[in-house]
Formats: C-alpha cells, structure tokens, sequence
C-alpha cells in the first residue's frame, strides 16, 4: 500500500464549502446514533511558549474515517510570518491501520469549523436570514462568512475586529473575491448587531465581546472563536436568554467558558441546553422554535468534522489522482 501526501494547494484546488458541510453534517448525525467513536481531545501546552497542541482522534464506520489530527494555536506565530493555527491530518486503513494519507490541516481545520458554523445556520438560522456579521477578520472569519453565505444566501455581511486597518481591508478583499455580496467594515459593533440576521463570533477574546441588548428577536448566534473553560465571547445574559444548541454537549462542558463560566457563578445551568447538534440534525431536538427567538449555537470543534471531511477529501484526491503518493 501506498501513502497519498495532500498539501494545502492539492486541497485547495477542489474542497468546496458544500462538499465540507455535507460531510461534517452527516457526521455529528453518525456521532448522535452513537456510530461514531471520539475521544476527548487531549491538550498539551508546552510550558512558556505561548501555544496549545490539541490531539484529536475519531473514527466513523461508516465512512472508513479513522485516524486523528494534529492541531496547534500559536498566536505569537503571526510576528514570524507563520499561520497562527497549523495542522496536520493522518487517515488510516481501518481494516489494516496502515496509513493511506497525510493532509495539512490548517486549510481543512478552516474549512471544517466554517462548515460546522454552516450547518448550524441550516438548521437554526431564520430562512429569510439575509444580513450577516463577523467578529473577527483572520482566517478562520473568512471561512466562516463563506459556510454562511453558503447555508443563507446573503445580500450583505458587516465585519468588525480590532486588528490593524491592511488586515481589515485584505479580509475585505477577499470576501468580495469569491462573493458577490456587499461587504462593509463597522467601527459601532453594537449597531451592526441590531441589524444582522447571523452574527458568528470569530476571535481570540477571553472576555465577552457582545452584549445582550445589541441582539434583535429571531437572530441566530455561533461562538466559535473560543474553546478553554476560562475564556468567552458570549456574555451571561445573551446565554440566558436564547435557545442553545453545543456541537456536543460533553465537549463543551469540558471547553465552553462561554456556558462553564455562568454556570459556575449560578448565573445559568447546563439543563438549558436544548441539545446538541446531531440531535438537531436527526430532528430529535428543533434548532429553532419560532421566527423571535433567539438561538445559539457553540462550537469547541470535534474530531469528527476532521476525520469525515479527511475522507472525503481522501476519497476525491484518489478519484482526480490529486497529491503525491509514496511508499511509506
């Protein structure tokens, strides 16, 4: 057997945001019948190097997917001309353990964690959704705007950060290269709110960056940007007052400062939580239950999202005869 190498331009040359959500969306379904096996992912921070390593196994039968990813977050690496979120995906044989293909994975972890945010604006969002906003204007944001545009159409998305004005306009630009859909920078966070359908927060904030007053009736939330127990974007009181969907709820239990921190200052409690979101997915919870209502969707990512969009982008390279393959 042979091993395929995927790099990030092999990916990029035929990964859409579709084919991403269409697998990530299929998985965390798998993941709610309990025909997906996942581990809780494993962090290591080396000591006074400012960065986090995350290993995150999973494996769905039904897919063949199993292997794990190799994740880390240095935000120092943005000084030295290095991509601040850097990984690596193994796939394996599940028949023989062999491994059939390894893939950089900072373009698929993008991809993915957009694609996740996509699926929950499918099932949560309000169908006439049309404006959007997007905290944040790094890598990540852009791939969020892109899953979506790609779950509800939009006419309009607002971006608003506090990174350096070249960045603000080079994220800019890029949104406007692959939609055509306006796209304006806001200074005032708290009016663009009000306005927007989908707000997606996208940051490396450990303190809220939103209040609940700024939130019109019917919009749809999706925290991405934070995963540690002691960090959020999200304030108590917009938690409390919307309907709340994790990616799975074990896992934000462990990771999600945005519900751990209230609900350790009996501010708000974990029986709130409508469900997660394969739940939704299988139609055993409803993402939304009315056109008001406010919904919020929290992710901390899974290494299910790896594993199932690493087989498919496995399984379309094998097909177009994509990446390089060697003996291992």
């Amino acid at each position: 057997m042979k091993t395929r190498l995927l790099t990030r331009k092999d990916i990029q040359s035929f990964l859409t945001m579709k084919t991403c959500m269409d697998a990530v969306e299929s998985a965390f379904a798998d993941l709610a019948s309990g025909n997906a096996i996942m581990p809780q992912r494993t962090p290591i921070k080396p000591e006074g190097k400012g960065g986090i390593a995350l290993f995150m196994p999973a494996y769905i039968p039904k897919l063949g997917a199993l292997g794990a990813k190799v994740v880390s977050v240095y935000t120092g690496n943005s000084k030295l001309g290095i991509p601040v979120t850097l990984g690596t995906y193994i796939l394996l044989d599940d028949s023989t353990g062999f491994p059939i293909a390894i893939m950089e994975g900072g373009f698929l972890t993008a991809m993915r964690t957009g694609a996740v945010t996509g699926v929950s604006c499918k099932y949560m969002a309000r169908k006439d959704a049309k404006v959007g906003m997007i905290f944040g204007t790094g890598v990540q944001a852009l791939y969020q705007v892109f899953a979506m545009h790609e779950a509800r159409p939009l006419k309009k998305i607002m971006t608003y950060s506090i990174d350096p004005q070249e960045a603000k306009d080079k994220f800019t630009s890029s949104i406007k290269e692959k939609l055509d859909i306006e796209v304006v920078q806001v200074d005032d966070p708290a009016t663009a709110v009000g306005q927007a359908d989908i707000v997606v927060l996208a940051t490396s904030a450990s303190t809220p960056i939103v209040d609940s007053n700024w939130f019109k009736p019917g919009t749809h939330i999706s925290g991405i940007g934070s995963h540690s127990p002691g960090a959020r974007e999200i304030d108590a009181l917009t938690v409390q007052k919307s309907r709340i969907v994790c990616d799975h709820i074990d896992a934000c239990k462990a990771e999600a400062g945005d519900f751990i921190i209230p609900a350790q200052a009996g501010e708000w409690s974990w029986d709130k939580v409508a469900g997660s979101l394969g739940d939704v997915v299988l139609g055993k919870v409803k993402g939304r239950t009315s056109d008001t209502e406010i919904t919020l969707f929290k992710s901390v990512g899974l290494a299910i999202q790896d594993m199932s969009v690493g087989r498919a982008v496995f399984d379309e390279a094998e097909k177009r005869g994509i990446g390089t393959e060697f003996e291992f």
